[in-house]
């Protein structure tokens, strides 16, 4: 078999592997959800996710030891991961082909020369280690960890705003996935949605539809994950290269290459994405991979400037303080970002989270959204829980998303820790934050309408919610009687609106005692009222007596004691718009400073 076709099984069998990963990652033991497959492996074999993490935390889990493997074939083989198993990067090759593949030879050798423009993605692989390595930079020169300095000039792990996987992640989660699955219902009950996805999915969707400009744009221009390969593989083992000075310059291999790293003349390794393609289209044969360096010459550099490089340093470095001048760490936190629960302190959770969407696309409820703006810049597309959006809140008997995260962003926890049971009696459940009734926009508090909806979803025990009763007059609810006997009062005109006080909400009360409770009205005509069999009036009222109409309101209360913020109140309130119940990060167990009660 040759190896060009070698490797386009090789790809598709990695994208198929890819989007089937993505599929089962949906909470269920069928053997096409869940269950035991290793959803988040192309994470796992990803060097920068693991380099990011390691500079923004001091620590890598195990997990990420497949990283090690990709870093140690890299070095001995080349770019092999971008041109065999990168899904991202196939879905490139498979456009560019599609786009240029029948175009003349000239075109498409100007298509494919290397562009000094493909540098940008060294700097930006700068950036982004820069901007995680904050705090460890400090730390290493002053010799302590927690000085004032490192609290300044802190760390945030951003990698995965551009590494491919995270973005391929977090592209099919929260935008194609879903696309799909509104005509096919295959992974959940209801259609998804997530706020953002069309951002998401259009930003995915022009990387793609770059490549009809130029082959490969994203890897050769932008993507990280490439930039760190090709600063890896420039010496590598074995490598692309002419084994004779004997060519024709015919540019075949020119017109072929995916990486545009210039097989003709002096090659560039770094570039070279191992697609093999220049050696089936030399006819000269003078194009081979083995392990020893090109006769045609090497260009080894990255083409990145000192100063550029040095630029690309100091700008990441600076990125997250500056970022944070805005002190959403501190005393202008946004109580609107409610974090997942086992989500860690903002900080550790901002140095951890790769924003690939996991944790959102196997929440059942499908309230794990991608945040905006809510926490700052850095937060963008993290996980935050939106109530309002699914088809619950956060479910009691749910830890899903801590078991998926593949950073330990959100830390896996047992319904044990969660709920506050057995040997985690004395810490208590999880808060994820409190509820608050907004009276202004409560039907029982602003308006008079009877409603314990939020109060009876409420789900922990004993209730966070509990309710007042009381009774208030109903406007113009004064009538006079005309005639009347135990259980019914004729008002002699129709003054009322049939049937509107029959719900057992309303009652009934003689002016000439006030003091006497109340009588529930079973039903009403417009002229006629109907009371309860089961409290009669001991004797008719008379007669010309004045009666007044009440409405029973069940005033909803939040315990703060019992509430742990999981949203069902808000998701279940009737109100629209605005919720009348809302869900705020007050109180919430990660983070002691935003206690609520002392």
């Amino acid at each position: 078999m040759k190896i060009v076709n070698s490797r386009r099984i090789s790809q598709l069998f990695f994208l198929a592997l890819f989007l089937w990963f993505c599929f089962v990652t949906t909470l269920g033991t069928a053997w096409w959800q869940l269950r035991g497959w290793p959803v988040n492996w192309f994470i796992y074999t990803d060097p920068l996710a693991a380099l990011g993490l390691f500079l923004a935390t001091r620590a890598i889990p195990a997990t990420f030891l497949w990283a090690i493997g990709a870093v140690v074939l890299t070095v001995v083989f080349g770019r092999f991961f971008c041109g065999w198993i990168c899904p991202f990067g196939t879905l490139h090759q498979l456009v560019g082909w599609l786009s240029h593949g029948r175009r003349p030879l000239i075109e498409k050798v100007k298509a494919n020369d290397y562009r000094h423009a493909q540098r940008i993605k060294y700097g930006l692989l700068a950036f982004l280690l820069a901007a995680a390595a904050g705090g460890l930079v400090v730390e290493f020169a002053t010799g302590t960890r927690f000085s004032g300095l490192s609290r300044v000039v802190a760390g945030s792990l951003q990698t995965g705003l551009l590494d491919p996987m995270a973005l391929m992640y977090r592209s099919v989660n929260l935008a194609l996935l879903p696309l799909a699955d509104r005509a096919t219902l295959a992974t959940s009950l209801v259609p998804r949605g997530y706020a953002g996805a069309g951002l998401i999915g259009g930003l995915f969707l022009l990387a793609v539809a770059l490549n009809v400009w130029i082959p490969r744009f994203y890897c050769r221009f932008v993507c990280p994950l490439g930039a760190l390969y090709g600063v890896l593989g420039r010496w590598s083992l074995w490598r692309i290269g002419k084994t004779s000075p004997q060519c024709s310059m015919c540019m075949e291999c020119e017109s072929h290459c995916e990486g545009a790293c210039e097989p003709s003349t002096k090659i560039r390794p770094a570039e070279c994405v191992l697609c093999m393609n220049c050696l089936r289209a030399c006819d000269d044969g003078v194009i081979a991979y083995r392990n020893a360096a090109s006769v045609g010459g090497e260009i080894t550099g990255l083409d990145l400037t000192r100063r550029g490089l040095l630029v690309s340093l100091a700008s990441g470095a600076l990125a997250v303080p500056m970022l944070r001048l805005g002190s959403l760490l501190g005393a202008n936190w946004n109580p609107r970002l409610i974090r997942p629960p086992g989500a860690l302190p903002e900080p550790d959770f901002l140095n951890r989270c790769l924003k690939c969407g996991q944790c959102m696309r196997v929440c059942p409820t499908n309230v794990i959204q991608p945040a905006g703006l809510e926490g700052g810049a850095e937060g963008v597309w993290t996980p935050t829980l939106n109530f309002r959006i699914g088809t619950s809140g956060c479910q009691l008997n749910c830890v899903a998303c801590g078991h998926v995260c593949p950073t330990a962003a959100i830390r896996p926890i047992t319904l044990d820790e969660k709920l506050g049971r057995n040997g985690f009696a004395d810490a208590g459940p999880i808060r994820l934050g409190t509820a608050f009734v907004d009276h202004g926009r409560c039907l029982p508090w602003a308006m008079d309408r009877p409603c314990i909806v939020c109060q009876e979803n409420c789900p922990v025990s004993p209730k966070a919610i509990f309710v007042r009763e009381t009774f208030i007059p109903v406007r113009d609810g004064m009538h006079t009687v005309s005639h009347a006997d135990e259980l019914t009062i004729d008002l002699g005109a129709p003054v009322l609106a049939p049937q509107t006080f029959s719900t057992g909400d309303y009652y009934c009360r003689p002016l000439s005692d006030p003091d006497d409770s109340p009588r529930r009205i079973v039903a009403n005509t417009d002229s006629m009222i109907t009371l309860d069999s089961n409290r009669p009036f001991a004797s008719p009222l008379r007669p010309g007596a004045r009666v007044e109409l009440l409405v029973r309101l069940q005033r909803p209360v939040v315990d703060p004691r019992y509430c742990i913020g999981c949203g069902v109140c808000e998701h279940e309130c009737p109100v629209m718009g605005v919720k009348a119940i809302r869900i705020t990060a007050e109180n919430e167990t990660r983070n002691p400073e935003h206690k609520l009660l002392l």
